[in-house]
């Protein structure tokens, strides 16, 4: 999602339509609503003229009682239409705010892991959040004090001609010297509102980013380093939205003074005519009332002009967003899998570099084949291409050469989440929720019960540690697990994978955060489930993976090796290094 070269536009703001559209009977009342209102303030000024001509020039105390009470009659009919508009326009924001940012959150989830490979998860959030709450402040706020201004502006210029047209001549020939310097401006406007959110969001990312690894900041003590660059983050921020403040300052200095500058000297005309007899005072006051109306109502609109630019920005922004399509998509006619699955896996001379290094292969030239129900352990240096096999197996990329198979099926025919749906994952980093236990296991299978999650715990060797929480299985385990031990932890990811019962087992370093006890216990508990499914494990343990059917080595993305341990050993090539620095006795 790169920035924007040029600044935003307020075309951008068609994002909102089709998000608007779905509440149309409610942005007809609230527009209703707020006609209602600016043709009763409208309204105000004739009264203001009834009330000084009739009642206070014929010193009738009865015209001026009925003046008054028209006065009173107009403010509260004004006030019950403010309300009406303020709660509907108020209830939109909030609705729409929280549909978009609904459609960000499914649209983000839905997009491929390559996505989040260049782009920063703090910016994102920025944009889900800080973003849409400046869109939420447009439809709550902005938008309609921006409507009501327009209307009550070209309202009370018409009646400013239809009072007095000498007077109005001088304000309207005043107007162009108003309207240009917001027109000029605001192009600045645009392009400052854009790096202002573009500041925040690098602020925001900065920090998601520190806050996510604060063990590590506090283990190297880093704070200090990390409060300078994110105090330097903050200045960047708060100069870039200064500089937005200080543009749109000066468009409502410059409206106010030549606004309010027209009417002093409309003031200073009308009141010769007045004492002249060419005007009465209740035409002045009312045309007072208008000409305020006229120079307020332009000051206003400078001022949310600027948060109309803003709002610009910030719809761009997500609109970006948006734009981002999913590198993995379902083809058009996605082939099924046959159903039972035998589990067979095919890699054929697959070439893979990922996105962020596209000179740089990963896997080069690769071809293997799992048999169904057959556990196969995949071993090398880090680098050789172990996890990214792993990676293109669950789709979350595609090769740029050769094919993945499933049960002689090209995986890039299925639907991915029918693919997905067959294949459990055990991540080296395993991933906890900010959850309970209970939901964080049956995460794997969401509709099992508790005796089967129960029975995956106990198989993973994690029913005790957890029935000695303080609540058991319903204890909060904290932000990704931060009340657990790395082991601990794992074996949640293994329980997962086990309730879970899929026909593709996939162990990237599953056991790699185990002690010894543990390790063994969740061994036998591993190879119980891998039974009678096709297995793949990773691990640089080769301890772990003596048991495994097969035993493939790799390196530099290439097979160099297969067989058993004993036949590995016996061939003296990379397993056998590798296993002289783990075994004494290899």
């Amino acid at each position: 999602m790169p920035p924007s070269p040029r600044p935003p536009r307020l075309t951008a703001l068609r994002l909102l339509l089709p998000y608007l559209a779905a509440y149309r009977a409610r942005i007809a009342a609230a527009g209703a609503a707020l006609l209602v209102a600016a043709l009763l303030v409208l309204g105000l000024g004739l009264g203001v003229k009834r009330l000084i001509d009739t009642g206070f020039a014929h010193a009738g105390t009865a015209a001026l009682n009925h003046a008054a009470l028209l006065m009173f009659g107009v403010i509260t009919a004004l006030a019950g239409a403010t309300f009406v508009r303020f709660y509907l326009v108020s209830w939109l924001g909030e609705r729409v705010a929280a549909d978009l940012r609904a459609a960000m959150f499914n649209h983000v989830i839905s997009l491929s892991p390559a996505f989040l490979d260049t782009a920063r998860a703090g910016d994102v959030l920025a944009r889900m959040t800080a973003d849409v709450a400046v869109l939420q402040a447009l439809i709550g706020w902005v938008l309609s004090q921006w409507l009501r201004n327009a209307v009550m502006l070209a309202g009370a210029l018409v009646m400013l001609v239809v009072t007095s047209p000498k007077l109005a001549g001088i304000v309207i020939v005043v107007a162009p010297v108003v309207v240009v310097p917001i027109i000029v401006l605001g192009r600045r406007g645009r392009r400052l509102s854009r790096g202002a959110q573009d500041r925040v969001a690098d602020l925001t990312a900065y920090a998601e980013e520190t806050l996510a690894a604060l063990r590590t900041v506090q283990a190297y003590t880093h704070e200090a380093i990390d409060r300078r660059r994110f105090g330097q983050e903050v200045a960047r921020a708060v100069e870039a939205a200064l500089r937005r403040v200080r543009a749109s300052a000066t468009v409502m200095l410059l409206v106010i003074l030549l606004g309010f500058g027209a009417i002093t000297f409309s003031l200073w005309v009308g009141g010769r005519d007045v004492i002249a007899g060419r005007l009465s005072g209740g035409e002045l006051s009312a045309f007072i009332f208008y000409a305020v109306l006229v120079a307020s109502s332009g000051a206003m609109m400078s001022e949310l002009w600027g948060e109309l630019q803003r709002a610009a920005g910030a719809a761009e922004r997500i609109g970006e967003l948006l734009a981002e399509r999913p590198a993995i998509v379902a083809p058009a006619d996605p082939q099924p899998l046959p159903r039972p699955m035998r589990g067979e896996i095919r890699f054929e001379a697959v070439d893979f570099c990922y996105p962020t290094r596209p000179g740089q292969r990963a896997l080069a030239g690769l071809s293997l084949t799992v048999a169904p129900g057959e556990t196969v352990a995949l071993v090398g240096p880090s680098g050789a291409g172990k996890t990214t096999m792993l990676q293109l197996l669950l789709r979350f990329y595609d090769p740029q050469a050769g094919r993945v198979r499933i049960d002689g099926i090209d995986i890039a025919r299925l639907d991915p989440a029918e693919l997905r749906g067959c294949i459990a994952l055990v991540a080296q980093e395993p991933v906890i929720f900010g959850d309970n236990a209970w939901e964080n296991i049956r995460y794997g299978r969401p509709e099992a019960s508790d005796a089967e999650v129960r029975a995956a715990a106990r198989a993973a060797a994690a029913e005790a540690f957890l029935d000695a929480l303080p609540e058991g299985f319903d204890t909060f385990l904290g932000e990704k697990g931060v009340q657990l031990s790395g082991g601990q932890r794992q074996r949640i990811a293994i329980a997962r994978a086990i309730l879970r019962d899929p026909p593709i087992l996939l162990l990237d370093e599953a056991t790699s955060a185990l002690d010894a006890e543990n390790e063994q216990a969740v061994q036998h508990a591993l190879a119980a489930v891998a039974r009678g499914r096709t297995t793949l494990v990773v691990a640089h343990r080769l301890a772990t993976v003596r048991r495994a059917d097969r035993i493939v080595v790799l390196d530099a993305g290439r097979v160099v090796a297969q067989g058993t341990h004993a036949e590995l050993i016996g061939e003296g090539g990379l397993y056998a290094r590798l296993a002289a620095l783990q075994f004494t006795d290899a």
